[in-house]
């Protein structure tokens, strides 16, 4: 059976709408049914051409079957789409579809979300205490332990920090969060179906710090982090080299990156592959992949936004769904 998924539209006064209505006209209908939560009138104005879908106001109504697009609003109601333009109340109804998303995974109304990008600003100037989609779902979940990943394609990066500034970074990194991570990234492989799942774990200081002469982390922290995952089977070599690991990657030799913070994972995979990018959360109990962009206001309603990374999601979210199904049974 097709995975049932809701994608939530984000911010509309960004990209959102315009990649959302390119994508429903290039999905593969086969692998998920969707239901677009968001607002009907934005995804009309991107586009004319745009598959025909279903309006519901009432989501217990929505069967993926007879329906299998279909757009709903949760009763939030957007302000007319002005392309490029801060708006808190673009802000407020992108944090609230992503709630109402959340709630129908949780019920198991849908098998999995898929979030269009939201401006941190709009966020805050709406009222919510948070950095993004990622801390505010890991929140309506009560998920202590979760982390940001990235995949591209065969590159994928688990970070062990998010969304923190650099000094931050470096406070969070202890042995136990970093073996948490690792653990974090092997089970998100395995329900990928990558059964083997070789964990790279990058090192933090530069030429992973040289036997301490370039910092005490990676000896005194990480290497015991993957140690204990080593002993526990799991297939985890490191701290590894952080400026050639990637490309280690690509090569073929490691399945998966554990970064130790945000840009280290970001900015290897978004040169590699950007339009492929896929942020995923891990550790949740509800499947979540989101694109790997952000809402662009710059280039909002000039035509120039690309689809991929949300076709990416949307693939990456089924292909975990299916995988969830598996391991109910």
């Amino acid at each position: 059976m097709p995975a049932r998924l809701a994608v939530t539209m984000g911010d509309i006064n960004g990209i959102g709408p315009e990649v959302l209505a390119q994508a429903l006209t290039m999905h593969d209908a086969s692998a998920c049914s969707l239901l677009v939560i968001g607002d009907a009138d934005a995804l009309s104005a991107v586009s004319a051409s745009t598959r025909d879908f279903n309006r519901v106001d009432d989501v217990g109504a929505w069967g993926s079957a007879s329906a299998p697009l279909a757009i709903w609003d949760a009763g939030h109601i957007a302000p007319t789409r002005v392309p490029g333009e801060l708006s808190a109340e673009t802000g407020r109804c992108a944090m609230e579809w992503t709630r109402a998303a959340v709630e129908l995974a949780l019920a198991g109304t849908v098998d999995g979300i898929v979030t269009c990008p939201i401006n941190k600003e709009g966020i805050r100037l709406a009222g919510y205490d948070c950095m993004g989609h990622t801390d505010f779902i890991a929140e309506l979940v009560d998920a202590p332990e979760y982390r940001m990943s990235l995949f591209a394609g065969g590159l994928r990066a688990v970070h062990v920090s998010a969304h923190v500034p650099l000094a931050e970074a470096l406070r969070l990194l202890t042995r136990e969060r970093v073996a948490d991570t690792i653990r974090i990234a092997h089970d998100g492989l395995k329900r990928l179906g990558i059964v083997r799942g070789r964990v790279a774990v990058a090192g933090l200081n530069p030429h992973a710090g040289e036997n301490g002469m370039l910092g005490h982390e990676d000896r005194e922290i990480i290497l015991p982090a993957v140690d204990e995952c080593r002993a526990a089977g799991i297939d985890c070599t490191g701290p590894l080299v952080p400026d050639a690991v990637f490309r280690h990657m690509q090569d073929g030799r490691y399945d998966v990156v554990v970064a130790m913070y945000h840009d280290q994972g970001h900015v290897p995979l978004k040169l590699a592959a950007m339009d492929e990018a896929v942020n995923v959360t891990l550790g949740l109990p509800i499947v979540r992949t989101s694109v790997g962009h952000g809402t662009a206001y710059d280039i909002a309603g000039k035509g120039l936004a690309k689809p991929d990374s949300l076709l990416a999601a949307m693939d990456v979210a089924a292909r975990l769904s299916n995988s969830n199904v598996e391991h109910a049974r």
